[in-house]
């Protein structure tokens, strides 16, 4: 009789090993093939647990995902989550083929042709890998839809944040190159005022989109000061971006956010240590 409740209960155990495994953060890689890029795009895919009402998860749209190791994404999201700090959530990571053609400004190469292949990736963005996401979950439609990039890769998520809003609700960027330029700074008449191509993009915009904004920024990242005014220039180009974004009257003050690190670095070990305040600003309860 012993042996035979010992029996029947094994099914049992191992179905509540299953549902264990089921409330753990999961990591996976994936591949697309885009038809704008006409490549195989490789995918680091991580997911907490699906909520009840599919309708709850959130999707964070993530570039440079070949470094999810070195930003810690996985143990971040992880532990948010286990502390009830964040909303459900997938992540798509999205690992980078060459960086200096696929992320830039939108139909704008910089003055060294880099960035040319944006509208590509822009359209593989907004026209394939939504759709795909949202097979991958299983949903119709996200509770939210975010993007975020560092460095270049923030550069890329502004921009395509700023042209699809109708699709995407939130965007965060660390570090962002918004340095990007129409000319060599060594050329006598480039300007900040009109030669950095975002910057220019969004000012000439009419758009109005409705999005919600998070910056970081590092006041170690760098030495230069284009204009001298003792202030680094991915501090000041961010901040002159925030300025045009709110000359714009898109959103709310409150609607956008911006994080200066007095002792922060151009890397992905500090950029880990702003993560967690980007994930409870874009996905928290």
């Amino acid at each position: 009789m012993k042996q035979k409740l010992q029996l029947a209960l094994i099914p049992v155990a191992a179905c509540f090993l299953l549902l264990g495994c089921g409330k753990k953060i999961k990591q996976q890689e994936d591949e697309i093939y885009s038809r704008h890029l006409q490549e195989h795009i490789k995918l680091t895919i991580i997911s907490t647990p699906m909520p009840n009402n599919k309708g709850e998860m959130n999707l964070l749209l993530l570039n440079d995902g070949q470094e999810v190791d070195a930003l810690r994404i996985k143990k971040i999201t992880d532990s948010l989550y286990k502390k009830k700090l964040i909303e459900p959530l997938l992540i798509v990571a999205v690992h980078a083929g060459n960086r200096n053609d696929d992320y830039g400004v939108s139909g704008y190469p910089d003055y060294l042709n880099r960035g040319s292949k944006a509208d590509k990736y822009d359209a593989f963005i907004s026209n394939e890998l939504l759709d795909f996401a949202k097979k991958k979950a299983s949903v119709r439609k996200f509770n939210s839809v975010v993007i975020a990039g560092c460095s270049l890769g923030g550069l890329s998520a502004m921009d395509i944040a700023w042209n699809h809003a109708d699709k995407i609700d939130k965007v965060g960027v660390f570090s962002g190159s918004f340095w990007w330029r129409d000319k060599d700074t060594a050329v006598v008449d480039y300007t900040d005022d009109k030669d950095r191509i975002l910057l220019s993009k969004i000012k000439s915009s009419r758009k109005r989109p409705k999005l919600k904004y998070w910056f970081y920024a590092g006041d170690q990242e760098e030495k230069g000061d284009r204009d001298k005014d003792g202030i680094i220039d991915v501090v000041d180009d961010t901040k002159d971006l925030l300025t045009v974004i709110k000359s714009k009257n898109v959103c709310l003050p409150g609607d956008i956010v911006f994080t200066e690190a007095a002792e922060g670095k151009h890397d992905y070990a500090d950029w880990s240590k702003a993560l967690p305040g980007f994930l409870t600003w874009a996905f928290g309860k």
